[in-house]
């Protein structure tokens, strides 16, 4: 049996959201984020996915957050330019662990951590840029909130990570409003 295909724009969304939120996020919270999106457990040992690379994986999540922020499209693009032209090789497919076939472009299964997130996470905003002309990733918006959302569904442009944060904020300026009124 094959495993669904990977999704390296929401594992960039999850990772990237999660250091964001804890800065000093674990090696074993890191390695279950990357087991539930697909990574195998030979590779997560601690062998393989030793805290110097926990740390490559966060710093390079760390350096996506301002792409992530980013709402000028122009600024968005050169930005995954300048990332590609330095993390990513000539693209490959390639098959592994029981995975379908995928795109790699980092330099080789001999990269660290930082450079295959990198790489994987820059062609996979590329990509979800060049197919809808617009950016649809972005920082929730609601107060507090430190996530990062994926939006690439049709209809208005998201704002926020979650129908709670969403909801939060409508009840959040539902009130602000009241209050204004009241002091009129």
């Amino acid at each position: 049996m094959t495993r669904q295909g990977f999704q390296p724009a929401q594992r960039l969304i999850d990772i990237a959201s999660a250091v964001r939120t804890d800065p000093d996020l674990s090696r074993a919270a890191l390695a279950k984020l990357l087991a539930h999106h697909g990574e195998g457990p030979d590779d997560l040992t601690e062998a393989a996915f030793s805290d110097t690379g926990a740390q490559e994986l966060k710093d390079a999540a760390t350096g996506m957050c301002e792409i992530l922020a980013e709402t000028d499209l122009d600024r968005a693009a050169l930005m995954l330019n300048s990332l590609l032209a330095e993390h990513a090789a000539a693209p490959r497919l390639t098959r592994h662990d029981g995975h379908t076939w995928h795109l790699h472009t980092d330099h080789g299964d001999d990269a660290g951590w930082g450079n295959w997130f990198l790489a994987s996470s820059a062609l996979a905003l590329a990509q979800i840029l060049s197919e809808h002309g617009r950016i649809t990733w972005g920082a929730c918006q609601a107060s507090n909130c430190r996530n990062f959302y994926l939006g690439t569904g049709p209809g208005s442009p998201r704002r926020y990570c979650s129908t709670t944060c969403a909801s939060r904020a409508r009840v959040a300026a539902h009130r602000r409003r009241r209050q204004e009124d009241s002091h009129k």
